[in-house]
């Protein structure tokens, strides 16, 4: 009986106790929690929807965002950076802003234009005579309205003869050999040919310019080889003489650079100054009586053309070899080895202010019979210090080479027998000596 009211009363006692008592004996029992940091609590599916509702709001940034369910607190992640992250990746508006554009000018509209090109004027005017030429020439030169200087104007290397002032013309004559004047053969002419040349004049004051530009006019004068120029307007019902002997014979003119020894036409063109060069003109005939071979002029110029400036005219009035006396060098003729062959020797020389230092030689070449006697006009002379000396010993007709040759017309001989010819040689290229530093 003992047994079971002690039993009875410990249940009484255990019954009795309040809920507050038994909450504190609890306390008072349990054990505290350890620390855990926040960055290691786990945030449960629970806790989430247990998480205390904010007021509604129509301002987006102060809505709260929910981590999503797999978003663990400890990956280390700031929740602020991952919702803003969120909020830059979200959707934004297409950019529509271009380069600013330059304002285009305005289209200018076609303009019907031509370029003027210069119409050649008709302003020289020519006459062939029987032995010489006749030419006007305006002072309005290019036909721009404005007269020109007479003292720009030159045919070949002469001045104007007259001046018509009531036309504005300038006047020139010459003979047909003269003025710088160039013969050419054909089978069937004789050509003239001159140059009329206009060279602008240096402005006046100082002034570094100029208005119109140099001009070359040439005129030639033709000349039929087989009639007599003074009958050419009669048709004769007979074959002149001079057509038969063209037809009989053939001359061949020719000039060339020799060897010392005269042996052979020299391989090269190449001297230096102060040598010695050997030049021989030789005719060849065909059918025709022995001819002797004269040099009638020679002109050296640096460039092929031979009215080209500057140029050296060494032999001239009809054979005379004037270079020893004008520079008191040794050029002289030679004695003839042979009758249709003259030969030669100049002293080589440069062209001041050409650098290139080559040299041209054009000369005219004739011959005659050998039984014609020389004169005046058919000669070979050297400058010695005793005076004019002839190679075919006949210096008295060397008398003439300090004045003038010829009386008459070097043309008038050319259309008698036909038996000149421009021949050509060069370039000669003519060195300075060089020197080696001792």
């Amino acid at each position: 009986m003992m047994g079971l009211w002690q039993l009875a009363l410990g249940l009484v006692l255990v019954f009795g106790l309040s809920a507050a008592q038994w909450r504190g004996r609890s306390a008072q029992t349990q054990k505290p929690r350890s620390f855990r940091p926040r960055s290691h609590m786990q945030v449960s599916q629970k806790s989430e929807t247990s998480m205390p509702k904010f007021p509604q709001t129509n301002n987006p940034m102060l809505v709260p965002q929910r981590f999503p369910s797999q978003f663990s607190l400890q990956t280390g992640q700031d929740p602020v950076s991952v919702q803003s992250k969120q909020l830059l990746q979200g959707p934004m508006e297409k950019l529509t802003w271009a380069f600013p554009r330059l304002p285009e000018e305005p289209v200018q509209p076609e303009i019907p234009f031509e370029l003027r090109r210069p119409v050649s004027p008709n302003s020289v005017g020519a006459q062939c005579g029987e032995n010489s030429v006749y030419v006007e020439v305006m002072e309005d030169f290019f036909g721009t309205g404005k007269p020109l200087m007479a003292s720009g104007f030159a045919l070949g290397g002469c001045e104007p003869i007259g001046e018509d002032n009531s036309a504005r013309v300038l006047i020139f004559e010459s003979e047909l050999h003269g003025c710088g004047s160039m013969l050419t053969e054909t089978e069937d002419e004789l050509v003239y040919a001159f140059n009329l040349v206009y060279t602008p004049q240096e402005a006046s004051n100082g002034v570094p310019i100029v208005r119109s530009s140099g001009a070359v006019v040439s005129i030639e004068c033709h000349y039929p080889r087989m009639h007599n120029v003074s009958s050419n307007v009669l048709v004769p019902t007979w074959v002149p003489f001079a057509a038969t002997k063209v037809a009989e014979e053939r001359l061949v003119f020719s000039l060339t650079l020799m060897t010392d020894d005269w042996q052979f036409e020299r391989p090269s063109n190449q001297y230096f100054l102060g040598d010695i060069v050997n030049i021989e003109a030789s005719v060849k005939t065909y059918n025709h009586v022995p001819l002797r071979v004269f040099v009638d002029h020679c002109v050296a110029t640096s460039s092929p053309d031979v009215n080209s400036d500057p140029r050296y005219s060494f032999i001239e009035n009809n054979g005379c070899l004037v270079d020893a006396k004008f520079t008191g060098s040794s050029s002289r003729y030679l004695p003839r080895s042979q009758i249709d062959k003259l030969q030669f020797q100049l002293e080589a020389f440069r062209f001041q202010q050409v650098d290139s230092g080559l040299v041209y030689i054009t000369c005219i070449l004739k011959a005659v019979p050998v039984a014609t006697p020389t004169n005046p006009e058919q000669k070979a002379c050297s400058f010695s210090p005793n005076g004019w000396v002839s190679v075919d010993e006949s210096d008295q007709v060397c008398g003439c080479c300090d004045s003038t040759c010829s009386s008459s017309s070097a043309s008038d001989q050319v259309l008698k027998d036909l038996r000149w010819e421009q021949v050509s040689i060069g370039p000669l290229n003519v060195k300075e000596f060089g020197f080696s530093r001792l």
